[in-house]
């Protein structure tokens, strides 16, 4: 009998499919109030599952810092005119904060004609503990690193992006003894890359960990109680992902969008469940290069810029909660406060860090400009970890299709790889 090969994305999907049916059915067994509940809990739930699912997260985690510092010093020491990189640097730029402004103006529209938060009385029991967002003047200083080992320590994405970026820039400007150190760069990026593929093996299980535990402890009835707002979200999140991308890729770089999303499937899997476009980076890498055929001068600066600043997901999140937690406490915003918001959370995006949850903190900041009670996210945080998962394969999209629209102007995409119909 012949063997069926699976490819990577049909092994993630089996390991969501399977996750979720798991946690799905040691919750209804746990409500049943079964004798042995506290011990399968103990070892599955907060044993085996939450072991698999933190040690894969941490093992992606690992590889984020290295190749981030690897790959930009490798783009931007081969590249030959250093006036490049500044193009590349405004494009980029630029299309990731038009996009960002594109998805929370579709955002506060969608939710103003719905109004999702009119006729919901819920009252918050607590507060959550959210750590102060840092201001735009913040983010701005520190994105200039004083130690840079310490900031690779710490995981500070801008302060590393900066700091590889004039690195690389110090290589290309020394000429021949330059060469040598980017010949070593070189050869670091592609072990670094195959160590990639050595954990994307593992990835249907690491996967198949986390979705169990998720599903495990998941409250229905609070995203019950908050459908509205839920499905709006979730709108809204498809709208930019299915309309404005695609739209994008056509106009700007004569691409296919349907092929766009075949080839960057595992991808978004791997963010669906990761919740983290940080940790999801080194695939997101992988995907884009070799599968969409962008050269990876320009693949390794576009994409660690953008899963550090591109945030369209969670800026579509911070607009709908925004006018949510309005209409749930009676306040009324005028159209200023709806552009503030806008501005808002536009810039907001280039201090989210790519990691789970972390647009709540970033939504406190919202919340704040516009004088709404910092207290309503409690009213979202029952049903935000599934969105969570959602809006974080939508900012990877996002980071894709930049990276694909700033190849094309440059000249760097690989056309007849874009539309490769080789195995993904």
């Amino acid at each position: 009998m012949r063997k069926i090969k699976l490819s990577l994305s049909a092994k993630i999907l089996m390991g969501m499919f399977f996750g979720a049916c798991t946690g799905l059915l040691l919750q209804t067994f746990l409500q049943n109030g079964n004798l042995s509940a506290p011990w399968i809990t103990a070892f599955f739930i907060d044993g085996v599952f939450r072991v698999g699912g933190e040690v894969f997260i941490a093992s992606l985690m690992m590889l984020v810092v290295p190749l981030v510092f690897v790959s930009l010093v490798c783009g931007t020491s081969a590249l030959s005119d250093i006036s490049t990189l500044g193009k590349l640097g405004i494009k980029s730029l630029s299309l990731y904060i038009m996009t960002t402004a594109i998805a929370i103006t579709i955002a506060i529209a969608l939710a103003l004609y719905v109004s999702p938060g009119h006729g919901v009385e819920l009252t918050p029991n607590t507060q959550p503990g959210l750590s102060e967002a840092p201001s735009l003047a913040d983010v701005v200083i520190n994105m200039m690193p004083r130690n840079p080992f310490q900031s690779m320590a710490e995981g500070n994405m801008l302060q590393i992006i900066v700091f590889s970026v004039l690195f690389g820039i110090a290589i290309a400007m020394v000429g021949a003894r330059g060469k040598v150190v980017a010949s070593f760069f070189s050869d670091l990026n592609t072990i670094i890359m195959q160590l990639v593929l050595i954990l994307m093996k593992l990835a249907p299980y690491g996967i198949f960990c986390l979705m169990a535990r998720i599903f495990s402890e998941l409250s229905w009835h609070a995203i019950g109680s908050l459908a509205q707002y839920f499905f709006v979200v979730m709108a809204a999140l498809f709208a930019h992902a299915l309309i404005v991308y695609p739209l994008l890729l056509k106009v700007f770089a004569g691409l296919n969008p349907i092929t766009f999303y075949k080839k960057i499937r595992s991808a978004l899997l791997f963010g669906f469940s990761t919740s983290s476009s940080s940790a999801t980076l080194p695939v997101t890498m992988e995907v884009v290069t070799n599968r969409l055929g962008v050269h990876n001068s320009v693949s390794s600066f576009t994409l660690p810029l953008g899963a550090t600043i591109n945030m369209d997901g969670t800026a579509i999140m911070q607009g709908v909660a925004t006018v949510f937690i309005a209409q749930v406490y009676g306040i009324d915003l005028s159209l200023t406060d709806y552009l503030m918001v806008i501005l808002t959370a536009t810039l907001a995006s280039i201090g989210t860090a790519g990691v789970p949850g972390v647009g709540l903190i970033m939504l406190a900041m919202v919340l704040q400009q516009v004088g709404l009670p910092v207290e309503g996210i409690a009213l979202i945080i029952g049903v935000d970890r599934l969105l969570d998962m959602t809006r974080t394969a939508v900012n990877i999209s996002g980071d894709a299709t930049i990276s694909c629209i700033v190849a094309k102007s440059e000249s760097k995409l690989d056309q007849a790889r874009f539309y490769s119909t080789s195995p993904n």
